[in-house]
């Protein structure tokens, strides 16, 4: 027997596909990788430079809340947002996976609940799993743009158990960006009910159509509630280098955090490093990556919107879109896209939503797709994702 903290933690929908994926490899089909938000554009130079002239002869142990000078560099990189960061406000950590990890295991005890609004990252119900936790879903909607709703809607979900409002934005796996006066009555609630914000902010620099940016930290009211998550993963096309950090300006928060982070003794040296080069980058770099994303964006939304049946509003930031389908089950069509059917030996892959729910039963119509191939494999793919549907047994 294993623990029922782990025989009961949820399958990552985006990976657990991945066996048949391989297996139409070997068939010789051609697979469209819609299915994981893996950036194909290249890391800056700058990053891999760092890490390829670290000069140390021994690479020791550092600091648990990551090295002076790459909090002095995230620091820097928010004041471009007209915020002020202190690195004492700072612990980095092992990716985002872990500051998220971090942030629910201080703000909540086993039993205890955090509000999230669904369809959210999956990791999210796995992070709260091994903590213990309850993740309460409050749904959003495909057919409004997955929305924030009510306010008294978030309200009816608030117990005597809750100790946290999650929210991301721009949004995984939807692409929403919430406006600053849905943040704002986010901030009301949590005050008036002494809870937590967890915010994951991943994604602020894969904003389009002038739709703009709030940070959580933004709020001066809410700033010893609020926890703010992020990681140079998506922005800078590091997945593997595995460096996120939480900000806070509660000190007892940090002071939680410190206490994890010496535990698990400190965040990766060299890949340190790495992040620091590219929070000192120019702005000018994120111009250029949020153009190539808004194309691909325009051409993967262009195309599902010529398909009958379809159901999507056009995201607003981050590289995804979640996709109602006339199907009955995204999962029996994720996987067959991949055992039964090709066109010109070509398939894709998608990640079905249901993982991205925790309301049994939601998601079964639709599918998260990432828009992270270049251009012309994108249109492709779109092409080879039409003539599936038509075809695919389960469609109603």
């Amino acid at each position: 027997m294993i623990s029922n903290r782990v025989s009961t933690m949820q399958a990552s929908p985006i990976r657990k596909l991945v066996p048949f994926a391989d297996a139409a490899k070997k068939r010789g089909t051609y697979v469209y990788h819609l299915n994981i938000g893996q950036p194909d554009i290249n890391t800056p130079p700058e990053i891999i430079n760092a890490i390829r002239n670290f000069s140390a002869s021994i690479i020791p142990y550092g600091y648990s809340q990551g090295e002076p000078y790459l909090r002095e560099a995230i620091c820097e990189y928010f004041t471009h947002y007209n915020l002020k960061v202190a690195p004492e406000q700072i612990v980095v950590t092992n990716g985002g996976s872990e500051a998220i990890s971090f942030a629910f295991s201080i703000v909540a005890d086993p039993g205890q609940e955090i509000i999230a609004f669904e369809p959210y990252y999956t990791n999210y119900n796995s992070y709260a799993s091994t903590n213990d936790l309850k993740i309460v879903p409050v749904t959003t909607k495909a057919e409004n743009g997955f929305a924030l709703p009510p306010i008294d809607e978030i309200e009816s979900r608030i117990t005597h158990r809750t100790r946290a409002i999650l929210l991301c934005s721009p949004n995984n796996p939807t692409g929403t960006v919430y406006t600053r006066e849905e943040m704002k009555r986010v901030v009301d609630l949590a005050l008036k009910h002494k809870l937590y914000i967890i915010s994951d902010e991943v994604y602020r620099e894969f904003i389009y159509d002038g739709a703009g940016y709030t940070s959580m930290l933004s709020f001066p009211e809410a700033e010893e509630r609020v926890i703010v998550v992020d990681s140079i993963s998506k922005r800078y096309s590091a997945c593997g280098a595995r460096v996120g950090y939480l900000v806070c300006k509660n000190k007892e928060v940090i002071g939680g955090a410190m206490k994890l982070a010496q535990a698990r003794l400190c965040p990766p040296m060299v890949e340190q490093v790495g992040a620091a080069a590219g929070f000192r980058l120019s702005f000018d770099y994120f111009k250029t990556v949020q153009q190539e994303y808004k194309r691909r964006r325009d051409i993967m939304y262009k195309e599902l919107k010529k398909i009958p049946g379809v159901v999507l509003e056009m995201p607003q930031g981050a590289f995804y879109m979640v996709v109602k389908l006339p199907i009955a089950d995204s999962e029996d069509f994720a996987r067959w896209l991949l055992e039964s059917f090709e066109y010109e030996k070509q398939t894709v892959m998608v990640a079905p939503a249901q993982g991205f729910y925790s309301t049994t039963g939601m998601g079964t119509d639709e599918v998260r797709m990432a828009y992270v191939l270049e251009c012309d494999k994108l249109e492709k793919a779109m092409k080879v994702f039409g003539e599936a549907l038509k075809v695919y047994p389960g469609r109603i």
